[in-house]
């Protein structure tokens, strides 16, 4: 006999987001993501993980979570998690989050990541977008924000923030600093509220495109010699530049 469970994942995977993992799904569930389906191979395991981590979303994990025999679990997911938990989720509606990534006046800035390859290092400054309140992530380019490794990445807080994937000319308003070498000191800098914050391709740099686009070039501080930082480290640091509200 077919598991229920099994029938509406089949029927639901080609459209919509996969949550891989305990802390993903938690973090979906916190910021409203609409969960039609979440399987676990031992449920009252995963039910004591979420009353001593997140005894928030304890009893709706409850009312949402199925146990599932392991091979049903793995058939469902690109590589296991350790917490053997699983979901699908609706993705927010386009034009929802182009709304808000379009409106003004903005008291938070959007993170904005011109061309990336790494599909954790995006998910990694979603989730740092998301633990600083920015508007949002966008992306350029051919990587989908969204892909499982990104969301599974930046632990479900997708819908803690909007993430979108836009073209250079289709960005939000705001002025645009971009981070380069031969920019200014981000510590003589006050970045403002509606700010475009743009990281270049952990590779080449700001594109072209993305260049004639920009208001600000801002260089952070580094030791000679050293030639870059990770990605998502140069977002948190600019994006803790910016909390702090005035040069340092």
């Amino acid at each position: 006999m077919t598991d229920p469970a099994a029938t509406v994942w089949h029927r639901l995977a080609d459209t919509s987001v996969l949550l891989d993992g305990f802390h993903v799904l938690k973090h979906a569930l916190r910021f409203g993501a609409e969960v039609p389906v979440a399987v676990t191979t031992d449920r009252q395991a995963a039910l004591a993980l979420a009353a001593d981590l997140a005894p928030d979303v304890r009893d709706t994990l409850d009312a949402l979570l199925t146990e599932v025999p392991e091979d049903t679990y793995r058939s469902f997911v690109p590589r296991p998690h350790p917490t053997a938990v699983a979901a699908l989720a609706v993705r927010p509606a386009r034009d929802v989050n182009l709304q808000k990534l379009g409106h003004t006046p903005r008291s938070t800035p959007v993170v904005v990541l011109d061309n990336p390859r790494n599909l954790g290092n995006a998910g990694a400054v979603i989730r740092l977008a998301a633990g600083f309140g920015a508007t949002g992530v966008v992306t350029t380019g051919t990587l989908d924000p969204w892909h499982p490794t990104v969301v599974r990445a930046g632990a479900g807080l997708h819908y803690a923030t909007a993430v979108e994937r836009l073209t250079v000319e289709e960005l939000p308003p705001g002025p645009v600093f971009a981070l380069d070498p031969e920019g200014d000191d981000i510590r003589t800098l006050k970045l403002p509220d509606d700010a475009v914050l743009a990281f270049g391709s952990e590779r080449s740099g700001l594109s072209t495109e993305l260049r004639a686009r920009t208001d600000h070039l801002v260089s952070l501080p580094m030791r000679p010699q050293v030639s870059s930082y990770n990605l998502a480290t140069s977002v948190a640091m600019t994006l803790f530049h910016w909390s702090t509200g005035a040069p340092l």
